[in-house]
């Protein structure tokens, strides 16, 4: 973990501190795990309200050039070719095994492409498209002087609506530019809550102005990442580095909704990306684990790491958690993790071992909160 003096800020730091929030290390940056009302308030109230977040430190990328879509399809299994000028999809970048090198999103801005990528895995990402798109004439753009902030939540749509009425034209995956505070903002209409809410793009130095002009609303408060862990996870969404990793295929993450036909088998583009065959037999035959729901019994949580057993008396472990805690929605411990396939129907009754004892968990449906995204 990186010293506290090595860590980054984002153009937003000054601002968490002013309002009381608790500052950690994550990703290399210097980020609000929570503000004074706390994770529970907070969770609660993105679901009911609005929160805004911090994601700054995740990385904006701007891909230009001839034949743009078509290079970075052999990085990732997804149809960016067919990606319409103004929507936004869900990618994955693919190794040789098929494994997840890490989970990003993909505009069309229609002169370029914009992706947004984790900010743990944001400088290994720009090498692997400047080394596989620059030879082919494409310019691979790191864009550091701009910030990123996400307003999740049921009342994000009237909030933002109050800054510039045409965002309430906006669906699901849809990306536009327009102008809040007199700084041009990318904004998508999409988040990693589970809520309807918008990830807005502006210089760094318009950032904390439009920040606290959104938090001057009622309806928002500042969201810090224990929230945001706990929002994401119940709505059944990967966190790379603990649900994805270079060893975990799509199809067993259960992602390959994310994969169009046209990339499939038998498809016009079928595969051309890193580790297709593996990917491509996968999603055919299946693969030999499966990312599931899982919802223990009783109110302690079955966090990360937890062995998971198909009896009570099993030897040998048959899966992992890989995200859990408590889900203040659901008002319940939920967790996420990897099992193997014939065990990964719901209502399969496993066992998780806490601190030497073995505790019953029940397999169920992701995700665990109803997904509130205006389609």
């Amino acid at each position: 973990m990186a010293e506290v003096d090595e860590l980054q800020h984002t153009p937003l730091n000054a601002m968490h501190r002013a309002l009381g929030a608790k500052m950690v290390p994550f990703a290399g940056y210097d980020m609000p795990v929570q503000y004074p009302l706390g994770v529970m308030k907070e969770h609660l109230h993105t679901r009911e309200a609005a929160g805004l977040f911090d994601v700054s430190h995740m990385g904006q990328v701007a891909l230009r050039g001839d034949g743009v879509a078509e290079a970075l399809e052999t990085l990732v299994p997804v149809d960016v070719v067919g990606l319409p000028e103004g929507r936004q999809r869900y990618a994955v970048f693919t190794n040789d095994d098929g494994g997840i090198e890490d989970d990003l999103m993909i505009a069309n801005r229609g002169d370029h492409l914009f992706l947004v990528v984790n900010a743990a895995r944001k400088d290994a990402d720009v090498a692997r498209l400047r080394d596989a798109l620059e030879p082919r004439g494409i310019t691979v753009e790191l864009i550091e002087d701009r910030a990123l902030l996400a307003l999740q939540g049921p009342q994000a749509e009237a909030v933002l609506a109050e800054h510039d009425a045409a965002v309430a034209d906006m669906r699901f995956m849809d990306v536009t530019t327009l102008t809040l505070g007199g700084a041009e903002a990318w904004i998508s209409r999409s988040g990693y809550t589970g809520e309807d809410g918008f990830e807005i793009s502006v210089p760094a130095s318009a950032a904390e102005d439009l920040a606290r002009a959104l938090l001057a609303d009622e309806r928002v408060e500042a969201i810090g990442l224990g929230a945001r862990d706990s929002l994401r996870l119940e709505a059944g969404l990967c966190l790379y580095g603990h649900d994805i990793d270079g060893a975990t295929t799509p199809v067993a993450a259960r992602l390959a909704w994310a994969i169009q036909k046209v990339r499939r088998e038998g498809g016009d583009r079928a595969g051309g990306f890193l580790g297709a065959d593996l990917v491509l037999a996968e999603l055919k035959g299946g693969a030999a684990m499966a990312r599931v729901g899982l919802r223990p019994d009783g109110r302690a949580p079955m966090r990360e790491g937890t062995p998971l057993f198909e009896t009570e008396d099993s030897t040998a472990p048959v899966g992992e958690v890989t995200s859990g805690g408590f889900g203040p929605t659901v008002g319940a411990p939920v967790a996420m993790g990897y099992v193997p396939t014939p065990l990964a129907q719901p209502d399969t009754r496993l066992w998780g071992e806490v601190r030497g004892k073995r505790l019953p968990v029940t397999v169920a449906k992701l995700p665990f909160v109803a997904p509130g995204f205006k389609r």
